[in-house]
């Protein structure tokens, strides 16, 4: 693809379609705005994941039009992930289908068995991120929730608003 020494182009055309693809990614990521990359829901992180086997795979083509396939499919994901948004923004159906809704695990200093097992997460592991939260005690946790990211909020200390509670269901 870019010399005859069969070994040095492997080296050279890994490093040279890695570095383009990285600066396609981010010409598709300054089109379509920073949230490309976040963790707001399940879609996202799944967004994340494929741009980097993409990138990956784009790194690794062996023809121009292989790599050309690979650059296509990354636009496409942030085309379907441009619409996604838009579609949950527009229908509260399909954001309901679409994305997660953070469970409440403890509140009050009271951890709650049932969300616990039905979140899958396991009181070893939220004992875990109390303690990387450094709180001291159980009673001055106001509320861990289990984000749609998958990641836990610990809310503790002085005060408390319960607006922080918006959206979070309670599983009894």
């Amino acid at each position: 693809m870019f010399v005859s020494q069969p070994t040095l182009d492997a080296i050279f055309r890994g490093c040279v379609l890695a570095a383009l693809a990285i600066v396609w990614v981010v010409i598709l990521v300054r089109v379509n705005g920073l949230r490309s990359f976040s963790k707001m829901t399940s879609f996202d992180f799944v967004m994340t994941v494929a741009m980097g086997s993409l990138v990956a795979s784009a790194s690794q083509s062996t023809t121009w039009i292989t790599f050309l396939q690979s650059l296509a499919s990354m636009a496409a994901l942030f085309v379907v992930q441009f619409s996604a948004a838009f579609a949950r923004k527009s229908s509260k159906k399909l954001k309901r289908i679409m994305q997660n809704e953070p469970i409440i695990l403890m509140r009050d200093g009271m951890i709650f068995d049932n969300a616990l097992a039905q979140t899958r997460v396991s009181r070893d592991d939220l004992v875990a991120k109390l303690r990387e939260a450094n709180v001291g005690d159980f009673s001055s946790v106001h509320a861990v929730i289990l984000e749609t990211t998958g990641d836990i909020s610990v809310l503790h200390g002085g005060s408390f608003s319960d607006d922080l509670l918006h959206g979070a269901r309670f599983i009894e």
